[in-house]
């Protein structure tokens, strides 16, 4: 992870925890967010919810699962299930280049690694300028967005951490 993503989640942990002086609460209404490509597509999760960021490793497939399932990893003797986000958001197939990462979510009581694309950045996003997920999506779609925001030009996809492992929704 880069240093400037650690300092904040470090500071985020530290916010939550009340530690910070009356001058560091100021940004209480900034939700703090990972960014990463899937597609063509930017999307983000809340940083605290991010475990760690890895680059790919071996992976084992596993029969009877849904296609963006790709089966399931070993990560220092936790057996994860690796979820493709590229199948899963039907953004059609691609090669693994050296931006991909596999993102490992902590989603209630489970872990999970995702694959992305790429990074992009740290994000730091006031809290208002989130939208709801559009009128336009389906309802599956919708279980899946938490919200929309804005953010230098670009349209980011804020997605709903505990509804990605759900088989039903794609």
């Amino acid at each position: 992870m880069s240093d400037q993503l650690q300092n904040i989640i470090k500071q985020q942990q530290q916010q939550q925890q009340g530690n910070l002086t009356n001058n560091e609460t100021k940004d209480e209404n900034i939700v703090q967010l990972v960014g990463f490509v899937v597609g063509n597509e930017e999307f983000a999760v809340p940083i605290l919810s991010i475990q760690e960021i890895i680059k790919p490793i071996e992976w084992t497939k596993v029969p009877f699962t849904p296609d963006f399932v790709l089966g399931v990893f070993n990560l220092r003797g936790n057996v994860l299930p690796l979820i493709d986000l590229r199948k899963k958001f039907s953004a059609g197939a691609a090669e693994f280049d050296d931006d991909v990462r596999f993102i490992v979510i902590k989603v209630g009581d489970e872990l999970a690694g995702f694959v992305i694309d790429r990074l992009t950045e740290a994000l730091r996003i006031e809290e208002s300028s989130i939208l709801p997920p559009p009128d336009t999506s389906s309802i599956e779609k919708e279980a899946v967005i938490e919200g929309i925001a804005r953010k230098d030009g670009r349209i980011i996809t804020i997605l709903k951490i505990s509804s990605l492992l759900k088989t039903n929704d794609r």
